[in-house]
């Protein structure tokens, strides 16, 4: 057919207008307007007409030639008279509450393309790194197109706007090398925020250039907001991350084990915690400054970053320590984990330190605990313990806390030195927590009830320094004298455990009272008799393998006159276990000395059992043990 052509695309015949016409239209479209390039940007305030009635006297849109499949030639829309007042109110209000750049340009789009008609919108912030502008390309169909501008490519009118800082008109879309794409005239306006332009912003249309000043405007408005979601970003960033290391700090690691242990407990999978601590630092820091401390801790950060997967997440839980976050690992892939990185740090040699060796300690949930802190102390006893072996052995240890009894001396003493340090940060009190596993404790043999009670023994004199070793002492001699009494052996045994138990219950007591070196006012006294009942209610009775204790706990301060206490029980009423723990627990205190005096003699301290016997203590039991008395020697 003369004078038209027909394009096929997705099964629709679209007709054109004659090449005859369109080069008419061409004509008559260049002969409205000098270049665009070349024509000055006007400035509507300084004119006798608003900004708005000025918006809106824009030449109607005669485009029409359209090669790309699925588009209809819609004369109504494009004599359409745009305003430009609601344009700005409409965005205003869909950009309220929105906080991506995605939902930015999205609503950009959206609302261009319906006022404006645009034929496209597409995005693109520079990247330094690469040297380009990644572009994102949305037409009115919804489709999108990704291209990337390098920047040295300078005679694209992309790269020519983003450099200039100014905005650069198009006849033509050519520039952009989209197949299919549609043909109209483009604006690239640069996105500048804070007299820096991170990208463009492009709009595809004819007619656009006597607007330029507001869709400038629109465009830094863009970039302010894009710019302001990636401070927030860095922000963020930097708040949760150690600035030495670059790994996440004690705060940003605590919100991310949070978040893993959740994830833990839906899956119903194992999460395991790998604690590092590099051995000496502080003497690495004193004699060799902190900078190459630091050196130290940085390569101890390289070595775990290069070994974790990219599922594993690792903080500087500390000064000198690192923790990683393990998700889906058992203890076994844990050790595995923990052996390599520490195979790979010997192997590196800083200069004046030598080889770098560290302390690990590993924790799992839900097989050590599933109380988030209670996990990362575990973990940290378990480094301590590490510690105080790879000292002995010279070599890094690797301890898990199931690979250790948690009442053996030195793992006691160390989760009491991981409370202690822990406890103005995660207010875990050491007293409390030593109760909960004891009176959780499943006794499994009569030699592991006796390193326990042994354990939680020295852990309740360590608390009160001025009778350090009380409870010891007093089990030896309650020993004796049932021995000497002939009492059968299961009662010796019960006895002896129960007499390191009898002031179990001062755990209870306030420091400021069980500490003072002065004899405690009546108030305070009220307080320290309260040990008796808090030691058998609170500590033996929820456990039941240390009920047959109750007796001695709670009786060991009843007097023979019935003037004792708790219960002011008398004579025979008193358990007989109780009243000897009860003799030995006075000759020892009597022979001990105090801060408001000096310990008595053997002799001096029988004298007073003597004048005692009757009204505070049983008077068959003061005879025995006056008998045995010289023979108890200790050292005090």
């Amino acid at each position: 057919m003369t004078g038209f052509r027909s394009v096929k695309a997705g099964g629709i015949i679209l007709n054109e207008n004659s090449k005859t016409e369109a080069k008419a239209k061409t004509v008559k479209k260049t002969s409205a307007a000098s270049h665009p390039l070349k024509a000055p940007i006007s400035n509507p305030i300084q004119k006798d007409v608003g900004i708005v009635e000025r918006l809106n006297t824009l030449n109607k849109n005669k485009t029409t030639n359209r090669l790309y499949g699925g588009y209809v030639n819609n004369p109504s829309a494009t004599s359409k008279t745009i305003d430009y007042n609601s344009l700005i109110s409409e965005l205003n209000k869909k950009l309220y509450d929105k906080n991506t750049s995605n939902e930015l340009f999205g609503i950009f789009h959206d609302t261009l393309c319906s006022k404006l008609n645009c034929e496209y919108t597409a995005f693109g912030l520079y990247h330094e790194k690469s040297k380009c502008i990644n572009l994102k390309l949305t037409d009115k169909l919804g489709s999108n197109f990704s291209l990337k501008i390098f920047m040295s490519d300078d005679k694209n009118p992309v790269v020519e706007s983003f450099n200039k800082v100014a905005p650069v008109s198009v006849k033509d879309n050519k520039f952009l090398k989209i197949p299919f794409a549609m043909e109209s005239g483009a604006l690239i306006l640069p996105l500048v925020s804070v007299k820096n332009c991170i990208g463009v912003m492009i709009l595809g249309k004819n007619n656009l250039d006597d607007n330029k000043d507001l869709f400038s405007f629109l465009s830094n408005y863009a970039a302010m907001f894009v710019h302001n979601l990636d401070l927030i970003e860095r922000t963020n960033k930097y708040a949760n991350t150690d600035n030495l290391t670059s790994l996440y700090n004690h705060r940003g690691f605590q919100e991310i084990l949070k978040n893993e242990i959740d994830n833990a407990e839906k899956t119903s999978t194992d999460l395991s915690i790998i604690m590092f601590d590099v051995n000496n630092i502080s003497k690495i820091n004193r004699e060799l400054g902190h900078a190459k401390g630091d050196e130290v801790i940085k390569l101890l950060a390289e070595k775990i970053k290069q070994n974790i997967r990219s599922t594993d997440k690792a903080g500087r839980y500390g000064g000198d320590e690192i923790a990683v976050i393990l998700p889906n690992t058992n203890t076994a892939d844990a050790k595995y984990l923990a052996e390599y990185i520490t195979y790979c740090l010997s192997c590196c040699f800083i200069d004046d330190v030598g080889p770098v060796k560290v302390s690990v300690g590993i924790s799992t949930y839900p097989e050590c605990t599933k109380n988030q802190e209670k996990l990362l102390i575990l973990a940290e006893q378990a480094m301590y313990i590490s510690q105080a072996k790879g000292y002995k052995e010279g070599m890094s240890a690797i301890i898990s806390s199931s690979d250790f009894n948690f009442w053996d001396d030195v793992a006691l003493d160390s989760f009491a030195e991981v409370l202690a340090k822990r406890h103005s940060q995660i207010g875990i009190n050491f007293e409390e927590e030593l109760v909960h596993k004891f009176t959780n404790e499943k006794i499994i043999s009569q030699n592991h009830l006796i390193e326990m009670v042994t354990s939680l023994a020295g852990a309740i004199d360590a608390k009160d320094p001025y009778t350090k070793g009380h409870s010891t002492s007093v089990s030896r001699y309650s020993e004796a004298l049932a021995r000497s009494l002939n009492l059968p052996e299961e009662e010796v045994q019960r006895i002896r455990l129960g007499a390191l138990l009898h002031d179990v219950g001062k755990i209870g007591i306030p420091e400021n009272v069980l500490k003072k070196p002065d004899r405690l006012l009546d108030d305070e006294w009220e307080i320290m008799k309260q040990h008796p009942v808090i030691g058998a209610e609170k500590v033996l009775q929820p456990n039941e393998a240390l009920h047959e204790f109750i007796p001695i706990v709670k009786y060991h301060h009843e007097h023979y006159d019935g003037t004792g206490y708790p219960e002011k029980l008398k004579g025979e009423e008193i358990p007989y276990a109780a009243r000897i723990v009860s003799v030995a627990d006075a000759y020892h205190a009597l022979i001990s000395d105090r801060p408001y005096r000096k310990g008595m003699s053997v002799e001096k301290a029988c004298e007073i059992l003597k004048m005692g016997s009757g009204i505070q203590w049983d008077p068959d039991l003061v005879r025995q043990f006056i008998t045995i008395a010289p023979s108890l020697s200790t050292i005090i």
